[in-house]
């Protein structure tokens, strides 16, 4: 039985075949037309070129004897003479291209013939003769010379015409029997080609497309298909090849679904005994497994889509989780989910983290629901702490301040310059102890939300420039440029005037606190699409990359900047007075280079004002 690789070689062997009898024919058969026409060109044309040349010099000679004859001897004599040279080259081609049989006794006679004329011409340019007599010469024995001469001449000449004519006619049957071949071994050569498609169909191509058709039933999941082909060739070997590869796959299907089965199985013990509230998530947001605490809590079953939560920007956090492969967590206030768990109010935290296939593409997500119960309990324990606090110090911090006020004024009498020194120096404590006071009640309204916030439609480069003016002189004492980046016809914004300065202020302290003599600050603003972003940019001593993600804390002070830097409240209120207005602030620091404190502000014309009354 032939091989594949036979048939295919018997294919294009023959189509090969084919080819070069084709070729060879073409070249036999141009090769004998290029002959025949050789003979044409090569052994007849020159003759009947040299018979033509020469009945036009024995015709010019002929024309130079009646000038001479009509007493014009010098002009016939100069015609006789060039053209007999002309007439003789001719009778000497003529002569070494003899081809025909006949041709050469008549060459013969025509030089025979020539050189009677030749003497005879003598004769009839003998000036000692009478024109009487020359002319008799020349009508009576010249001139009948001339025709006879003339008539062989048409005679070689007519033979050479003639076996031109044959000649080609030989090339042209040549040409109509190779035309004729041609045709035939096209025909053969088609029929050959098409048999070759036939059998290719059959032996190749129907059983590679049964297999491809059989490729695409097993992707779609069908592996109790098996491929008949009974042929012995390498298609057949590559369908047994298959049916074995479909058998292996079916028996790794079986095995995989029980080691599925208990893989699921285990895993769902091991989701249930999860104390936490625990979800996973497929790509299509359906879910696929939930603990008990899960089920219980926020009624999430499996096989359920996400969407029927009652919490749509959880789902918009999976599907963030999911198209970014990264964490992602509700940080804000408003993202935590109230429930009542066996009659005690909890709050949840949600949080997407992504599950990765090996190619680090994301394959789901897992949603966990942190109780921070605890947590909030202790921020607002901790907030009612400072809170207490702060009003509890504020009554007795004003009459100590007070009493020092009267002490310094001499109003219970004069002070020894020592007595005077530690009062100063109290009354500095005093002072700054009073602004710390002030700063933890002020986060503590903006924090329950009694902060009165009145924000009124106000043009960014007036709120740039003012905030800056304060500090001019500063700055220059320091030796610090304080520059102001603000383009023309920005979008006004919704801002607290007085509150903004409070930021601007804590801002552009601190950059002038922590750049050197020679530094450089900018105040720079730009519009984005709802929003404007001002930016404060210092090129001073910078924050390290592991303290920058704390340093709006309360009360967190970056360790490397040394004692004397503040009770760590000022970046914390300013966070608090933004996000009031419903803007976000961000800092980035390069040590060395300096930081960058960026906030942002609601677009007047975009968003409703907002005010926070007390």
């Amino acid at each position: 039985m032939f091989g594949l690789r036979q048939k295919l070689a018997l294919g294009f062997g023959g189509l090969l075949a084919i080819t070069l009898l084709i070729g060879v024919q073409s070249i036999v058969k141009l090769t004998e037309l290029g002959q025949s026409i050789d003979v044409i060109l090569r052994e007849n044309y020159r003759s009947v070129i040299a018979c033509q040349d020469m009945k036009e010099g024995l015709e010019r000679i002929d024309s130079g004897v009646l000038f001479t004859l009509l007493g014009d001897e010098e002009e016939g004599k100069a015609l006789i003479a060039s053209n007999m040279d002309k007439f003789e080259k001719a009778l000497d081609v003529e002569a070494h291209n003899i081809t025909l049989p006949a041709e050469g006794e008549a060459c013969n006679q025509l030089t025979k013939l020539y050189a009677e004329y030749k003497s005879l011409l003598a004769d009839a340019q003998d000036k000692s003769a009478t024109p009487d007599q020359r002319r008799t010469i020349y009508f009576t024995k010249l001139f009948p010379l001339f025709k006879d001469i003339k008539d062989k001449a048409d005679y070689i000449l007519r033979i050479n015409q003639q076996n031109m004519t044959d000649a080609n006619g030989v090339a042209r049957q040549k040409a109509a029997d190779a035309k004729q071949r041609m045709y035939l071994l096209l025909l053969s050569g088609a029929g050959i080609a098409i048999a070759y498609m036939f059998f290719t169909g059959r032996w190749i191509l129907r059983p590679i497309t049964h297999l491809i058709g059989s490729a695409n039933e097993i992707r779609q999941g069908n592996l109790d298909l098996v491929v008949t082909n009974d042929s012995k060739d390498e298609i057949g070997q590559l369908s047994r090849a298959f049916n074995a590869m479909v058998a292996s796959l079916r028996e790794f299907r079986r095995s995989s679904r029980a080691k599925m089965a208990r893989i699921q199985r285990a895993a769902q013990q091991a989701f249930n005994s999860l104390p936490d509230a625990v979800a996973v998530i497929d790509l299509d947001g359906n879910v696929e497994m939930v603990t008990a605490a899960a089920a219980g809590t926020f009624g999430l079953k499996a096989n359920t889509l996400l969407r029927e939560l009652p919490y749509p920007w959880v789902v918009l956090l999976c599907d963030e989780c999911m198209s970014t492969a990264r964490v992602m967590e509700g940080n804000d206030e408003n993202a935590l989910i109230q429930r009542f768990v066996e009659g005690e109010e909890r709050f949840f935290q949600p949080k997407a983290v992504p599950i990765l296939d090996d190619e680090g593409q994301s394959a789901g997500a897992i949603l966990l629901f942190q109780d921070v119960t605890q947590s909030r309990q202790h921020d607002e324990m901790k907030r009612g702490l400072i809170s207490t606090v702060s009003h509890q110090l504020k009554t007795p911090l004003t009459s100590i301040r007070m009493a020092l006020y009267l002490l310094l004024d001499d109003k219970l009498g004069p002070l020894t310059p020592k007595q005077e020194e530690i009062i100063m120096a109290a009354k500095e404590d005093s002072d700054r102890l009073n602004g710390i006071v002030e700063d933890l009640l002020d986060i503590a309204r903006m924090q329950s939300g009694r902060a009165q916030i009145e924000c009124r439609p106000t043009a960014p480069d007036v709120l740039a420039l003012e905030a800056v003016e304060p500090f001019k002189s500063e700055a220059a004492d320091h030796g610090i440029t304080l520059a102001v980046d603000v383009p023309p016809d920005l979008p006004e914004v919704y801002a607290d005037t007085t509150r903004m300065s409070h930021v601007f202020g804590n801002l552009l302290s601190n950059a002038i606190k922590y750049t050197s003599p020679g530094g450089r600050i900018t105040v720079s603003v730009r519009a984005d699409e709802n929003v404007v972003w001002f930016s404060v940019a210092d090129t001073g001593c910078g924050i390290p990359p592991e303290h920058l993600p704390r340093v709006f804390e309360q009360f967190f002070r970056v360790p490397e900047q040394g004692p004397g830097t503040g009770a760590g409240l000022g970046l914390a209120i300013t966070k608090e007075i933004v996000e009031a207005h419903g803007g976000r602030i961000m800092a980035e620091s390069q040590i060395g280079k300096g930081s960058t404190f960026t906030f942002s502000l609601r677009q007047a014309g975009l968003v409703a004002p907002r005010e926070v009354a007390s």
